[in-house]
């Protein structure tokens, strides 16, 4: 599996909430942001994207080897589905998060699977 920082995604994500100013939240760190999300419920809770930023082309920092060194931003988005809401979120992040990090989101891709059924290839039961 490739690390997250390796990922690019096509297209982008836009901050925020086209409809609403404040709808983008940013967080110092991982462990801030699992203080807030790290529990929330998947069904109140839709992450649907995610992007690891760093250089820059993203106003982030640039890797030099310090795998603790906060150089990067992890950035995704959130649908509130049960009040149809879209939020974003912005943590800054270093490699050293990853493990943290993808331990978040596996559940969540689980979750995103089961919400495409039939179509997605393995389900999440």
């Amino acid at each position: 599996m490739a690390h997250l920082w390796e990922v690019d995604h096509p297209y982008y994500m836009t901050e925020g909430n086209y409809f609403s100013n404040d709808c983008h939240t940013k967080y110092a760190t991982w462990d801030g942001f699992l203080a807030e999300f790290g529990d929330s419920d998947i069904d109140y809770n839709w992450f649907v994207r995610w992007d690891w930023l760093e250089g820059e082309d993203w106003n982030a920092g640039t890797y030099r080897g310090d795998d603790y060194y906060r150089h990067a931003r992890f950035m995704f988005q959130l649908i509130g589905q049960r009040k149809a809401k879209l939020l974003s979120f912005e943590v800054a992040v270093c490699r050293a998060d990853e493990p943290a990090i993808l331990e978040f989101l596996k559940p969540r891709w689980d979750y995103m699977k089961l919400m495409w059924e039939p179509i997605s290839e393995g389900s999440a039961q």
